[in-house]
């Protein structure tokens, strides 16, 4: 189905036109604000409704009230006309004289992708141009991609985290490590009693020491007494009474130190209590250890449980990425060679902005051509920017596909170009 005939009254800059297109190739042509551009608008508002109406909010010519565009499609002819005093009325008629009962529902089934301009396609973003061609082959990867997005992001945290433990080796490093920490109670409980051997031995050494100080002073004094005996008879008596009394604290004395002596020979013997400390010291440098390797079997574990968090991520990653490969696998491309990456689109493996302008102009067309499988109708804005090979290109794929390219040209010599000046067709 393609344009048979197109009439035009007062839209955008056209005053009335009447085209009766002839081959595949339609190439509108005129100087910059005459109507070339309000030639293709007229096609696309008498068709695409909702979403021309959008794009161009006042469609009737300025100093006018109304405004009409007739498509003859040979099975069909739509009409839609707009008045600045009531909504816009569309028609459509059948070949047979039928009326559709939802008219813009039949044409936006018909149409399918009419809006879509080749040119406008390479310069899209290459983001925008891989969306524009999965919606085209009828795929959504947009949660997907946000849902790969989250756990790449969330993936990355993790890795993160878990480079940041550094390398803990394995468990083979703590073999000789005790698991548990040691009690220092036992060894502490020895110092004690060594201490208290020694405090009692310093108690009998001062004992001892005291009885021995006693004796020598009575023997002085018992000296003194001897050495005047004339006149201190009574105190030699008296002196020798106390030597006697302290000889007996003497040996009482020697006696409790004997019995000491006896005690310690039967197990309260003094304890070396540097070597007791040693002990201590090296329980502590154990345990110090231990809670070391307490330490680095938690963090194993922590590292260990986010080596498997993140291998789970990369799974599900894959799993998307493989999910999407298979979609693609069994979509139809409507050019040959064309693929995609997360970036953009591709085509014979080369990133599709790196492609040659006439490879580029071939493939935007290839998937105007899939979005109107029906109505064979494209057109293509700004023409002016493509070259005479260009445009060769273009009519030559219009002729073998039978597709009906309207294109706007500033100022075509060609012979069978439309000129439009001043709102009408001149030639």
């Amino acid at each position: 189905m393609r344009i048979v005939q197109l009439s035009a009254e007062n839209v955008k800059r056209l005053k009335a036109v009447e085209i009766t297109p002839d081959g595949n190739l339609v190439v509108i042509s005129g100087r910059n604000a005459q109507g070339k551009s309000s030639v293709l608008d007229a096609i696309w508002l008498a068709l695409a409704g909702g979403d021309a109406a959008k794009a161009t909010p006042r469609p009737i010519r300025d100093g006018e009230d109304h405004a009409s565009v007739t498509l003859n499609l040979g099975d069909l002819t739509v009409t839609r006309e707009w008045r600045s005093d009531r909504p816009t009325k569309l028609t459509v008629k059948m070949a047979d004289g039928r009326v559709p009962t939802s008219p813009q529902k039949m044409l936006d089934e018909l149409v399918g992708k009419l809006s879509f301009d080749p040119l406008a396609f390479t310069r899209l973003s290459p983001r925008e141009q891989r969306q524009q061609l999965l919606d085209l082959i009828g795929l959504d990867f947009r949660q997907a991609d946000i849902d790969r997005q989250r756990l790449y992001d969330e993936r990355l945290s993790i890795g993160r985290d878990r480079d940041s433990y550094g390398d803990l080796g394995d468990v083979s490093t703590w073999d000789s490590v005790p698991e548990a920490e040691m009690s220092s109670r036992d060894i502490i409980e020895d110092i004690k009693a060594a201490q208290d051997v020694e405090t009692a031995n310093a108690r009998l050494y001062d004992a001892v020491s005291r009885a021995s100080q006693g004796v020598a002073y009575a023997e002085m004094r018992v000296s003194q007494a001897e050495e005047d005996v004339s006149s201190a008879a009574r105190a030699l008596a008296t002196a020798e009474a106390n030597l006697a009394t302290r000889k007996r604290e003497l040996d009482d004395a020697v006696d409790s130190a004997r019995k000491a002596t006896d005690s310690a020979a039967s197990g309260v013997a003094p304890v070396d209590i540097q070597a007791l400390q040693a002990r201590l010291d090296e329980v502590e440098e154990i345990n110090t250890r231990v809670r070391k390797r307490q330490e680095w079997t938690r963090a194993k574990a922590a590292q260990d449980m986010l080596a498997d968090d993140y291998r789970a991520k990369t799974e599900a990653i894959e799993a998307i990425d493989e999910a999407k490969r298979e979609a693609l696998k069994k979509a139809k491309m409507p050019v040959p060679g064309l693929g995609f990456t997360d970036q953009g689109v591709t085509y014979q493996g080369v990133p599709f902005e790196q492609s040659s302008s006439a490879e580029q102009i071939k493939v935007s067309l290839g998937m105007a051509m899939a979005a109107n499988p029906t109505l064979r109708v494209i057109r293509i804005m700004d023409g002016s920017l493509l070259d005479a090979d260009s445009m060769q290109s273009i009519a030559e794929m219009a002729e073998t596909s039978e597709m009906q390219i309207w294109v706007e040209r500033v100022e075509d010599n060609s012979e069978s170009a439309i000129v439009i000046e001043d709102g009408s067709v001149v030639s």
